[in-house]
């Protein structure tokens, strides 16, 4: 009977597990392709941006090994880069590797001088982010999916492409979220009129079929 009641409840704890997985991936599908359409950046600066996070944060990986535990996010070729270093001399190099890059635009060196965190410091991080992340998503007149944001500790980065209204109703939600201490923006700030430029190029951008280049 024991045994038959203990097969029974991890059977049943295995198929929620599975049901909410299931949920976040669902969610998470729907996102990713909100974030597709609202991205106010042209289909080309994503691309960049992509490549220039792959590229830096795997070349600082191969230099500095467990020296160093560095993200790297690009948003409209603006790099920030976060996480540790074992000294200053590894920070300092880290960021001239990621200004050098020549699709760099702008860098923003935020890395501690201190020990590596703790992957239960980094699942926080990550919660922390998407929660700060579905707040976004439901908060009216934001462009949610324009934006990149990323959590270290107590502390929340942003950046965009956002209108100077947008950019302090972003700064407040992310300030209100539970578990964070300081908020630091790094915006490209736009006016209206080119909110609706960038909004109406989006929708062009959209409309254009995918095919693959002629060789």
């Amino acid at each position: 009977m024991r045994t038959d009641f203990i097969g029974k409840a991890l059977a049943v704890l295995t198929l929620t597990s599975f049901l909410s997985s299931c949920a976040v991936v669902a969610v998470g599908g729907v996102a990713a392709g909100a974030s597709v359409m609202a991205d106010r950046r042209s289909p080309a600066v994503q691309a960049i941006d992509k490549g220039i996070g792959l590229e830096v944060e795997n070349a600082l990986d191969k230099k500095f090994g467990d020296s160093a535990h560095i993200n790297v996010a690009s948003f409209n070729q603006k790099v920030l880069l976060t996480g540790e270093v074992k000294d200053a001399s590894i920070k300092e190099q880290a960021g001239a590797y990621a200004k050098a890059n020549k699709n760099v635009r702008a860098m923003f060196n935020e890395l501690v001088v201190g020990p590596n965190s703790t992957y239960t410091a980094r699942a926080n991080d990550s919660y922390l982010e998407s929660k700060i992340k579905t707040q976004m998503i439901f908060t009216d007149k934001l462009p949610s999916n324009s934006m990149e944001i990323v959590a270290e500790g107590n502390s929340v980065y942003l950046m965009g492409i956002l209108t100077q209204n947008e950019a302090e109703i972003a700064k407040k939600v992310a300030s209100n979220t539970n578990g964070v201490k300081d908020v630091y923006a790094y915006f490209d700030i736009i006016s209206e009129a080119e909110k609706t430029r960038l909004e109406k190029q989006g929708k062009a951008d959209e409309s254009q079929p995918n095919s693959m280049p002629k060789q």
